[in-house]
């Protein structure tokens, strides 16, 4: 019995006319309704015909994660008085539950761009509605894409309405073709914000981590929660690890109940959150609860200020969720879950200054994501580049580049980006490419039940209590009673059959069909005594731990890491290291599957990886393997060798007798870089010439050459050839006369060269008729350091090129005196002093009170008198 009184008090149901008629119009629509204003549960419904007198329709509702299309599928059903599987059903990956009768089906996202991926008509469906689109996760990004071609280009009925719980809606509207924006007020009462920030500084959060110390200060918020305000307390933490603890923390406080909510938890605590408790209640959650799920009874909303998302880091192939600050759109969310059925409270833990420099909507999953399954997506759509397809933001280049480069070398796509046959087969799998080429490639050596029992492993991270030993994960996984080793083994039975019609040829294009998995409670085939496994025919194949390091290596190539000096370095030219204490240590190959980098370390951390042999190495990254000479300047010297290599990892070396003139030339260079153009033999002569280039350079231009060292270098096969082209090494470089070679770059074609002398003379003759070299150390201006006596009768300052050369006037020991550069005003202002100083200390030689108008000299008075 349809449960009418429920169904009359969702506010939605105000603006379900608008958005009929916006769809009857347009075929598209976007709805803006807050969570808990029942457009997830009742819009669908009304689509679908089963409420009100609307045509049957067939509907598919989209959600971003498992536990939302449960939970909407269920609160469906609850209101048409019926239980999942009739009139609405849902398909997530792994479990479905639909029927005959089924006419509004709740699926991921993840499911929706499968079938799209199967059967890009989706016959038989007349609505989707794409629920939380506001959160922008890039499955559902990629499902409106594709959804948008569709209409366009083969089903114009398909109606289709963007779903949000903001009102931020003005980018989707300018996407499906300026659709109308039909809103839904929701019954708000007012929150109260309460700041409370810890009392000392916590440490910023880093990877995975978040401070034990910020933790503790949440239970505690949680505490003050219970003992100031009456309701349920709503707690918002970034993940299950920091869900656990708080929940540790908190014990079992009297007469209130811990719930904790996230993706993993088992389904009858997802359906006690979503009902009213027998007795209050803390809910400690995810995000999930932010819009996807409605808790009933909350009051009060403790909100750590933390969220979860995805990054990826091209250059050293590690990627992960991160914790990050929660943005300004997400603690609107969050505080709002408080006042949904009356006045509440929501306290922030962090201080009210840091609120407005927080992000203002969290960024697209599409811009930080790594996006390798994104694009094989778009390449078994027939757009490899996603240039064709209307998306909110497009895909960065370089991530973009790195997921081409991955699908290139498993096979994913073709050269010109298509994809092929391989790479469809991997998509129709439900897993991340990575995964599905392990799968794939090991089930014909391994066998398929084994090689699906490691792919499940990696497709969800163990607990960290299973250990960092990927083979003895495998282990307790089997053994295990726990959450996790429930959904292993699920996952396992359903890679397994997946697997097995792929081998056959015919994948079903599904996320999660049953047909062909194993009977319900089969278990997951066992190995026998010895460690291997029967195969077809009762032939053995390999031990279960060269099984699971096969697997971990097709699947990750890129981080096989090879022994090296006590840590290991990685094809992709990263080092990782296992922890203290880590039975995998020591071992000569690991193909790491999970890595991170702890906050101050130079290398990153192994937190699950398999032992591997070199053998499985070289096949399972043979696409980067390379055998070529390699000359390079290393430790002071030209280094020629042949190196085999994986990626960055070195195979075999062996010493090159005769390397090409071209790659000597190459190693010559980088060693002049490196190491500097004092490598030439520069005598002074030659030091003087370059400095007087310099001065030329600076003061007249061109054609005077530049001989900087970024000049030169630049320009080395103009002035250090042929003599570069003979050396072999380091001392062959030390033989060449850099003053000689530097001659090449004068400007002999203008005529120019010649005038070197006339415009940069070496010497300059003075009044005493000395010539006095010239220090051309500094270009701006030369330096003419002369004895005093020996510029008498000079009325201006000497210049060269037309800049007046600053003259270091000494004393006859050849001391300092006086520097100036106008000589006129030196003798006119400075000279009484310098006289008055020095006759006294230099008495036999000449002082004369004019010394504009007196003879030069370089001898004393006795010499003069004589």
């Amino acid at each position: 019995m349809i449960r009418h009184d429920a169904l009359g008090r969702l506010p939605v149901r105000s603006a379900v006319p608008a958005l009929q008629d916006a769809l009857e119009e347009h075929g598209v629509a976007v709805l803006c309704a807050p969570p808990g204003t029942g457009k997830t549960t009742l819009v669908p419904l009304v689509l679908a015909g089963l409420v009100g007198e609307g045509p049957a329709r067939s509907v598919v509702v989209a959600e971003p994660r498992r536990i939302a299309a449960r939970a909407a599928a269920r609160r469906m059903a609850w209101l048409l008085g019926e239980k999942p599987g009739g009139s609405v059903g849902y398909t997530v990956r792994g479990e479905r539950v639909t029927g005959r009768h089924t006419r509004v089906e709740v699926v991921t996202t993840g499911v929706l761009l499968q079938r799209l991926q199967r059967d890009q008509e989706l016959a038989g469906v007349d609505v989707v509605v794409l629920d939380e689109c506001h959160e922008r996760h890039l499955d559902a990004d990629t499902v409106a894409a594709f959804l948008l071609d569709v209409r366009e280009a083969l089903r114009p009925e398909l109606r289709l309405v963007a779903a949000s719980a903001t009102t931020d809606a003005r980018g989707w509207a300018r996407l499906l073709g300026g659709a109308p924006v039909v809103e839904a007020q929701g019954v708000s009462h007012p929150v109260e914000v309460v700041w409370a920030p810890p009392a000392r500084p916590v440490r910023p959060p880093h990877g995975l981590r978040v401070d034990p110390a910020l933790l503790s200060h949440v239970a505690s918020v949680v505490r003050r929660a219970l003992a100031e305000c009456e309701g349920d307390v709503l707690c918002f933490l970034p993940g299950v690890g920091e869900i656990a603890r708080v929940a540790g923390q908190l014990g079992d406080p009297d007469g209130v109940e811990v719930l904790q909510v996230h993706g993993r938890a088992p389904a009858d605590v997802q359906d006690a959150v979503l009902s009213p408790g027998a007795r209050r209640r803390v809910v400690l959650s995810t995000a999930v609860a932010e819009s996807s799920l409605t808790v009933p009874g909350v009051r009060v909303v403790v909100d750590s200020g933390l969220a979860r998302e995805p990054r990826v880091d091209h250059a050293r192939g590690l990627s992960a969720l991160t914790t990050v600050r929660a943005s300004q759109a997400a603690g609107r969310q969050r505080a709002g879950r408080a006042g949904r059925e009356a006045p509440g409270r929501v306290y922030r833990c962090w201080p009210e200054a840091e609120d407005a420099r927080l992000p203002r909507f969290p960024a697209p999953e599409i811009r930080l994501a790594d996006l390798t399954a994104f694009a094989l997506q778009t390449a078994c759509w027939g757009d490899p580049d996603a240039t064709g397809l209307r998306l909110l933001d497009a895909p960065p280049g370089g991530a973009m580049a790195a997921a081409r480069s991955v699908l290139s070398a498993i096979g994913a796509v073709d050269g010109s980006g298509r994809a092929t046959r391989r790479g469809a087969r991997m998509s129709g799998l439900g897993l991340h490419p990575r995964l599905a080429r392990a799968l794939l490639d090991a089930a014909p050596e391994a066998g398929t039940d084994r090689a699906a029992e490691v792919v499940a492993l990696l497709s969800e991270e163990p607990p960290r209590e299973y250990g960092d030993d990927l083979a003895g994960a495998w282990r307790a996984a089997r053994r295990g009673g726990d959450a996790y080793a429930a959904r292993w083994r699920e996952e396992a039975r359903r890679l397994r059959a997946a697997a097995g019609d792929a081998a056959e040829g015919s994948v079903r294009r599904t996320a999660g069909g049953r047909g062909s998995h194993a009977p319900a409670g089969s278990h997951p085939a066992s190995p026998g005594p010895d460690g291997t496994s029967p195969g077809p025919g009762g032939a053995a194949h390999p031990r279960d731990d060269q099984v699971v390091g096969l697997v971990a290596a097709l699947a990750f190539p890129e981080r096989l890491a090879r022994e090296d000096g006590g840590s290991y370095l990685m094809v992709n030219g990263s080092r990782a290291e296992p922890g203290d204490g880590s039975g995998l240590r020591g071992a000569p190959w690991l193909a790491v599957a999970v890595a991170d980098r702890p906050v101050g370390a130079r290398h990153a951390r192994v937190r699950l990886a398999a032992v591997v042999d070199e053998e499985v190495a070289r096949r399972a990254a043979s696409a980067v393997r390379s055998e070529k000479d390699e000359v390079h300047w290393a430790d002071g010297d030209v280094v020629a060798r042949r190196v085999e290599r994986l990626g960055a990892v070195e195979l075999t070396v062996r010493p090159l007798r005769e390397p090409a003139p071209a790659l000597l030339g190459q190693a010559l260079r980088e060693g002049l870089r490196e190491e500097g153009l004092d490598l030439l033999r520069w005598t002074p002569q030659a030091r003087l010439l370059r400095q007087r280039l310099a001065f030329l350079r600076l003061h007249l231009g061109e054609p005077w050459p530049g001989v900087d060292d970024e000049a030169l270098h630049a320009r080395v096969d103009e002035w250090l050839e042929p003599e570069l082209g003979r050396a072999r090494r380091r001392a062959d470089l030390a033989r060449i006369d850099a003053g000689q070679c530097l001659s090449r770059l004068l400007p002999w074609s203008t005529g120019d060269a010649a005038r070197l002398d006339e415009l940069a003379p070496e010497r300059i003759t003075v009044p005493s008729g000395s010539r006095i070299a010239v220090d051309y150390t500094a270009p701006e201006r030369p330096v003419l350091a002369v004895k005093l006596q020996e510029m008498f009768g000079l009325h201006a300052s000497p210049e060269i090129a037309g800049v007046p050369v600053l003259v270091h006037l000494l004393s006859p020991a050849g001391r300092p005196a006086a520097v100036t550069a106008d000589l006129a005003s030196f003798w006119r202002d400075g000279y009484r002093a310098v006289r008055a100083e020095l006759r006294g200390r230099y008495p036999k030689h000449p002082w004369p009170e004019d010394p504009a108008a007196a003879e030069p000299t370089r001898h004393t008075n006795a010499r003069l008198r004589r």
